[in-house]
């Protein structure tokens, strides 16, 4: 299994309104592309960062699926993320693979 991680720190003034966000549009959006076989979201709770800091896990049956989704839709997703909340986060992705 590959897991696509997003780790994001949201400004705390704005991060209920992003979760809500980010569970209502941006979660169902990606996994309506089909290429992602479930998902999970964590708070890190110990985070040394100012804001909250949120880590949002992807998984994929595949690496191919994963880089289907990074080949077609990872810009445009990060793209609306972006336009949407412009200086409030700082994001940064990880990608890995289970052990057996």
């Amino acid at each position: 299994m590959i897991v696509y991680n997003d780790t994001i720190i949201v400004e705390e003034a704005i991060h209920e309104e992003w979760l809500k966000w980010i569970k209502d549009v941006h979660i169902p959006a990606i996994m309506a592309t089909g290429l992602f076989s479930s998902y999970r979201i964590l708070t890190v709770v110990d985070s040394p960062n100012e804001g909250v800091t949120y880590c949002i896990q992807y998984n994929a049956d595949t690496i191919e699926q994963f880089q289907q989704f990074y080949m077609n839709h990872l810009h445009s997703f990060q793209s609306i993320h972006q336009e949407r909340y412009a200086e409030r986060f700082v994001m940064f992705n990880t990608l890995m693979k289970e052990v057996d």
